[in-house]
């Protein structure tokens, strides 16, 4: 039995909510419900990082923000280590100005009464008595939120917890009905790990491996998260090869190099991994172009967009010869390229890569038609460039 500061007996917590879906054009951006069915066959031992008697609760297809508030307010009484984990649709209260949890049957014009305020999440957790607090976040936040997020560059909780996960921004083609690709590579990790990650570096694998879209929000930034998510760098990169029995995933490790502005470090390592996987899976093998996704995402990081914008066009080509062009992997690496494709400065390098880049988009059919005109239209004023300073 372990006992607390005050004398009580320590138990844990996981408290999970689903608020309402968010979908674009019919399809679906984020499954809380999913989300939810996917956390819900792991032992919460596991989601706690403890061993300690624990309960968990779930809030799947709640009305009543004063249900929610309930219950996260039993929950942060929980004298142990506690787990609040939030998918679902992040949108503002046009009157007050104030970011929510939209639940179930939440519109534009009854925000105010039946979706959960952000700031009840902090006041609750901040009375927290003892132990580890961490939230997780998966969310989209929609047109009306996304301002105020871009205007804040974060998304607080409570200056006592933990705070992972991930925000996408409103315009992303989203998927079909499945878990997230962010919640997805977090219970993979939790799975497939002999021992169990620390927070930060599951939440870096988890971005690193989520291919998300561009201008996502990510907490902690990734400007924070710094050496501390994985060991040191080797000093010169070898052929990579794995523990019999284990699999040491270079990825989050990639991941802070990257986000501590060791670019080349980054690179370097990214290229010897690709380089295993290919002799290892071969070629046109998922594993291969999911390192080549890695590599032009951490281009982007470096600013190099050229390399990042053919990165991403390849990668894209290769997954539509396996995958159906509305699968989640195509359009991420089609929004991708289209983004780095768009930052680029010079002309030359825009004009050489903007056919590949269109052949591209036309073969993608769920695809918003707008993209496809202005990358058209932008291409055109290119090509009529050629021979101008």
């Amino acid at each position: 039995m372990q006992i607390d500061g005050a004398g009580r007996q320590q138990r844990g917590h996981v408290l999970l909510i689903a608020g309402d879906a968010a979908v674009r054009r019919r399809a679906v951006q984020v499954a809380p419900s999913a989300n939810l069915a996917a956390l819900g066959v792991l032992p919460a031992s596991a989601l706690l990082n403890s061993q300690v008697p624990s309960d968990t609760t779930y809030l799947d297809g709640a009305r009543d923000p004063n249900t929610v508030l309930m219950r996260l307010r039993a929950a942060a009484a929980t004298p142990g280590p506690l787990l609040v984990y939030l998918s679902g649709r992040l949108t503002l209260d046009r009157r007050g100005h104030g970011l929510h949890l939209a639940l179930a049957g939440t519109t534009a014009s009854t925000v105010r009464y039946t979706a959960l305020p952000w700031d009840w999440l902090g006041t609750e957790l901040a009375a927290r008595p003892t132990g580890p607090t961490t939230v997780v976040l998966d969310l989209v936040a929609d047109k009306s939120a996304w301002p105020v997020l871009q205007e804040y560059g974060s998304l607080p909780a409570s200056p006592s917890a933990e705070v992972y996960g991930v925000v996408v921004p409103p315009a992303f083609a989203g998927g079909p009905h499945q878990v997230s690709a962010y919640t997805r590579h977090w219970i993979d990790q939790l799975r497939r790990s002999p021992t169990r990650p620390a927070n930060l570096q599951l939440h870096a694998f988890a971005v690193g491996a989520a291919a998300l879209p561009p201008g996502t929000l990510v907490l902690p930034a990734t400007r924070e998260l710094g050496p501390t998510a994985a060991p040191q760098a080797p000093q010169a990169p070898q052929a990579p090869q794995a523990p019999q029995g284990q699999t040491p995933d270079p990825r989050p490790h990639i991941h802070a190099l990257a986000s501590g502005g060791r670019h080349q470090e980054a690179a370097t390592l990214a290229q010897a991994w690709e380089q295993h996987v290919l002799q290892t899976h071969g070629y046109t093998s998922p594993e291969a172009t999911h390192w080549a996704e890695i590599r032009a995402d951490l281009a982007r990081m470096a600013g190099n967009y050229r390399s990042a914008t053919q990165l991403w066009i390849n990668a894209g080509h290769t997954r539509l010869e396996q995958q159906s062009p509305d699968a989640p992997e195509v359009l991420a690496a089609a929004a991708g390229a289209l983004y780095c494709w768009t930052q680029l400065k010079d002309q030359a390098a825009a004009r050489d890569s903007g056919p590949e880049l269109v052949r591209l988009l036309r073969a993608l059919p769920s695809l918003e038609p707008r993209l496809l005109r202005l990358t058209q239209q932008r291409l055109e004023v290119l090509e009529g460039a050629v021979g101008t300073p």
